[in-house]
């Protein structure tokens, strides 16, 4: 079991940025693979980033390549969202989520564990 809480969301200007911070319980930490998901109202949960237990290898959408870094610290048992040059169709709610190893998926059914999620907010 895993247990998963993000923080770091909130209200931010477009063109500013977040880090969210997704804080794991568990000893095995270290051999999950991470991802990151946002929903946005009326909107499906999509896949943001993820990374592997090493942290060697991360995978993105399309879309927010080169805006959006996915990291993680084993040691502190926290993976992080790092959210540059935010548009406020960024807006959503974003989870964080973990799966077995080793491949990173965007499937969001392929994933075991979520947080409660956290509000990012993008004013125009």
């Amino acid at each position: 079991q895993v247990q998963l809480v993000e923080s770091g969301g909130g209200l931010v200007q477009a063109g500013g940025s977040l880090r969210l911070s997704c804080a794991a319980s568990g000893r095995t930490f270290g051999t999950y693979v991470m991802g990151w998901f946002r929903q946005a109202p009326g909107k499906e949960r999509e896949f943001v980033g993820g990374i592997t237990y090493t942290g060697s290898s991360t995978v993105y959408a399309d879309s927010l390549k080169g805006r959006f870094t996915v990291s993680r610290e084993n040691g502190k048992n926290t993976v992080y969202l790092q959210m540059n040059s935010l548009k406020p169709e960024d807006t959503a709610v974003y989870y964080c989520s973990s799966k077995r190893p080793t491949r990173i998926a965007t499937d969001p059914n392929e994933y075991d564990f979520w947080g409660q999620g956290t509000q990012v907010t993008v004013s125009s």
